[in-house]
């Protein structure tokens, strides 16, 4: 089970750059815009609203019974995950809604490539989710169902992309990078920590490594 830890930890390490903060850049880089203060803003800000929720939580949390921790690092987890998905579902919309307008020299392929890339990638994140939760006790068909909740949001912000396609653009690099700053945290925070108090912490740390080349080798390949 602390292996399944080390592996979300090393997805989400690589969603947080390939699906994240490298569109970003690139993204920033066509808008004109300054693209290493957009994204480092993003991404500060993305880990320090988890900072202070975690905060909070201990506050309103402290006098409670044990347990707590786990319930807030499944929290942590599902809330990270959707919130990557939110601006991966967005990308998608505004690929689709760039059509109506003719921005960028954009094509039906390539959204449909673009849809279809992310809808992949999304195996392993849902996995991100589900995987940590069966560890910490729930049954397979809540884990399971937990997992594919992070990702509802993405075809509701797919649509509100299309519809705004000229407005959310100008914001997609800050949110993509806020959203992996929030990842970030959480492995760093919850996930590592968590799969190293294993005795086997080398095994542990070939698993994130495996997690990581996984995500690495759909994000690339699938563009």
């Amino acid at each position: 089970m602390d292996a399944l830890l080390g592996f979300s930890a090393g997805v989400m390490i690589a969603a947080s750059f390939w699906s994240l903060l490298n569109p970003a850049i690139s993204m920033a880089d066509s808008l004109k815009m300054n693209s290493w203060l957009v994204v480092f803003l993003g991404f500060f800000s993305g880990g320090l609203l988890l900072y202070l929720g975690d905060k909070i939580y201990t506050i309103f949390t402290k006098n409670k019974e044990i347990g707590t921790d786990k319930f807030k690092r499944c929290l942590m987890l599902m809330f990270s995950i959707t919130l990557h998905n939110i601006p991966e579902g967005l990308v998608v919309g505004v690929a689709f809604g760039s059509l109506t307008y003719a921005i960028d020299g954009s094509n039906l392929a390539a959204a449909i490539t673009l849809a279809v890339g992310i809808g992949l990638q999304n195996f392993p994140e849902g996995s991100a989710v589900s995987l940590p939760l069966r560890r910490e006790g729930l049954s397979r068909k809540k884990a399971f169902f937990y997992g594919q909740l992070s990702g509802i949001v993405e075809p509701i912000s797919a649509v509100i992309g299309a519809i705004l396609v000229l407005k959310i653009k100008t914001v997609l690099p800050f949110l993509l990078a806020f959203a992996a700053g929030a990842m970030i945290y959480v492995v760093v925070e919850e996930l590592i920590p968590e799969s190293q108090s294993n005795k086997k912490k080398d095994l542990m740390a070939l698993f994130t490594l495996i997690g990581f080349s996984i995500m690495m080798i759909l994000d690339v390949a699938l563009g």
